[in-house]
């Protein structure tokens, strides 16, 4: 079955309130549609989904392969309808937000386009295995896998395995199976977790390179210029990554990245970042950066590693 994309008109779910959200605290993409929800002011009924990374596979149950056959968060339900894929849900919250609440969107059409790209660069697109350096979306997966592979300490085995008899994807449970087992040293010991870690942050670099180079040429404070857009949106979540996996000043100081990192600070000062972000933290992403921290302070070869340098 092909995977579904954007407004499903077709498909009716139970529900509640006008909005609902299926959502995961350390999903990337379920961060991109709360911010947005946040920023419009859209109240809705939250469903938090565990993934494998959050303690257990309940993404992978029937209950939720009702609600998106992918078996993917975040999913946006508006009046019943399912909006499918995070970039989607985005441009369909901003297109049905309150009348009172600060546009998301240009009304210009040169600038409209600009930020569609914008979007797109901090987007998942493809394999982000195969194609890092594709987007910063692709890009930033790899800088997860010290969080993961820390914060699954806390998790149990046979919650692991239940990805072996339910999981579509089998590569995803053994790949968890050996961080459980390993660690953070599986980074050294597995070549392609290390060769993706590396890679990871050498795309990022380039990414934020033509943030860098953005910023100076819109004059800011945002991506666009004066107007926070659903680009700011997409991008803060990139920033976010980078802050819990205790990567963020390896690409943001003041050597390098130094708009970047002004910029990253007026994200996180706005009201949308502490309701969307902050108020759904989780206790195994607290311990992971904890984790991290800890393993860097003890281990200046681990230190390296992760930070490359």
């Amino acid at each position: 079955m092909a995977e579904l994309s954007g407004y499903q008109a077709q498909i009716e779910l139970p529900h509640e309130q006008e909005f609902e959200l299926y959502h995961n605290a350390l999903s990337l993409c379920s961060m991109k549609s709360r911010l947005c929800l946040a920023e419009l002011d859209i109240p809705y009924k939250s469903h938090h989904i565990d993934l494998i990374e959050t303690g257990c596979y309940e993404n992978i149950r029937p209950a939720f392969k009702r609600v998106n056959p992918a078996r993917t968060v975040p999913v946006l339900v508006h009046n019943g309808h399912p909006v499918y894929e995070s970039h989607e849900q985005i441009r369909y919250a901003a297109g049905h937000a309150p009348s009172n609440t600060a546009r998301l969107v240009p009304d210009d059409p040169q600038l409209r386009e600009e930020m569609e790209r914008w979007v797109d660069l901090a987007s998942l697109i493809g394999d982000p295995i195969k194609e890092p350096n594709r987007t910063a979306g692709n890009a930033v997966p790899g800088q997860t896998l010290p969080l993961f592979a820390t914060m699954i300490e806390k998790i149990p085995y046979r919650n692991i395995f239940e990805g072996f008899l339910r999981h579509f994807d089998k590569r995803r449970p053994l790949m968890f199976t050996v961080m459980k087992l390993m660690g953070v040293k599986a980074l050294v010991n597995v070549e392609l977790l290390g060769a993706t870690l590396a890679a990871s942050r050498r795309h990022l670099h380039i990414h934020l390179d033509a943030l860098e180079e953005q910023l100076v040429s819109s004059g800011g404070p945002w991506i666009l210029g004066k107007q926070y857009t659903l680009a700011d949106v997409s991008w803060l979540v990139i920033f976010e990554r980078l802050r819990q996996a205790d990567s963020i000043q390896v690409f943001c100081n003041s050597d390098v990245h130094s708009l970047c990192a002004q910029y990253w600070q007026r994200l996180t000062a706005r009201p949308a970042y502490t309701a969307a972000i902050l108020e759904h933290s989780h206790p195994l992403i607290d311990y992971g950066s904890r984790r991290i921290q800890e393993i860097k302070a003890g281990d200046e070869a681990m230190r390296v590693l992760l930070e490359g340098r």
